[in-house]
C-alpha cells in the first residue's frame, strides 16, 4: 500500500509540475518573438514527455499487478525466502542461484507468461532492473496475446549476460 501511495502523490505532482511548466510554455508563446515563441515550443516538449512517461509507466504498472493478482490466486508467485542483507536486500548470490532456476523455466516454456513473470522477479532480485523490465513486458505480452488466442512468442529471451 505504501507502495502504491508513493507512486499516487509522485504523479499528482508531476501532473501539477507539468500544468505549470505548460503554462510558461503557452505564456512565451503568446509573447510573440521569434525567441519567445523558440523557447516556449521548447517548454511545452518537456510536459508532453512527462506525460508519456506517466502514462507508460502507470499502464506497464497495472499490468504487472493484474498478472501478479492472477498468478497469487493461481498459487504460482515465486516464494519470498532469499536471505537478506542486514539493510533487507536480498544476497545477490542467493539471488543468482535463483535467478537460474527461473531462466531455465522460462527456456523450457518460451510461451508460458507465468515463467516469464518468475523470470522478471529474478532479474529484479538480481539487481537486473533493464531485463526484469523487458521479462515482464514479454509476459504481459503473452498474457494478451493469450487472452486473444493467439499467443506472441517472440520478443524476449532469458538470458544471464552482463
Amino acid at each position: 500500500m505504501g507502495a502504491r501511495l508513493g507512486y499516487a502523490v509522485m504523479a499528482i505532482l508531476l501532473v501539477v509540475y507539468t500544468v505549470f511548466i505548460g503554462h510558461r510554455g503557452v505564456f512565451l508563446l503568446q509573447q510573440g518573438t521569434p525567441v519567445t515563441i523558440g523557447l516556449g515550443a521548447a517548454v511545452l516538449v518537456l510536459p508532453g514527455l512527462a506525460l508519456w512517461f506517466l502514462w507508460h509507466s502507470t499502464r506497464f504498472a497495472r499490468r504487472a499487478g493484474r498478472l501478479a493478482r492472477q498468478l497469487e490466486a493461481e498459487g504460482g508467485l515465486p516464494v519470498d525466502d532469499l536471505p537478506r542483507t542486514p539493510s533487507g536486500r536480498i544476497e545477490k548470490a542467493a539471488a543468482d542461484a535463483a535467478f537460474e532456476r527461473y531462466r531455465a523455466e522460462a527456456e523450457a516454456n518460451p510461451g508460458e507468461w507465468r515463467a516469464w513473470f518468475r523470470l522478471a522477479v529474478a532479474y529484479h532480485d538480481a539487481r537486473d532492473t533493464p531485463r526484469a523490465r523487458r521479462a515482464m513486458q514479454h509476459a504481459i505480452a503473452l498474457h494478451a496475446g493469450e487472452g486473444s488466442g493467439a499467443a506472441s512468442t517472440g520478443g524476449g529471451t532469458a538470458s544471464t549476460e552482463g
